[in-house]
């Protein structure tokens, strides 16, 4: 889980909330399971449930990444934590009120 402590290292340091853009287009495989992403989910939940919400736009390009950014979004509904799945770059930052430029590799 490291990706969970670098973003949470992140908000420690940050001195306002952050909104996310997790582009998961150059993913070849995926190798997670509904215990993990639940588990995940529960924990961000609740970590992050007396905070101000955020935005996090998962780009998916895949049935598998769309599968387990759904799965994400659901379990983190009705809290701080707005997710959202986008298969376009202009969309999702639209949605996040960015540059596409800004969500370009």
């Amino acid at each position: 889980m490291k990706i969970v402590a670098f973003v949470e290292a992140a908000e420690e340091r940050a001195e306002k909330p952050f909104n996310r853009f997790a582009d998961l287009s150059a993913l070849d495989a995926v190798d997670l399971n509904f215990r993990f992403v639940f588990h995940l989910a529960l924990h961000r939940r609740l970590a992050f449930e007396s905070h101000p919400p955020v935005k996090t736009a998962f780009y998916v390009t895949s049935p598998d990444t769309t599968h387990y950014a759904k799965l994400h979004a659901m379990l983190t509904d009705h809290s701080p934590l707005h997710v959202s799945l986008f298969t376009e770059r202009a969309a999702a930052a639209k949605w996040l009120g960015v540059p596409v430029e800004a969500l370009e590799a």
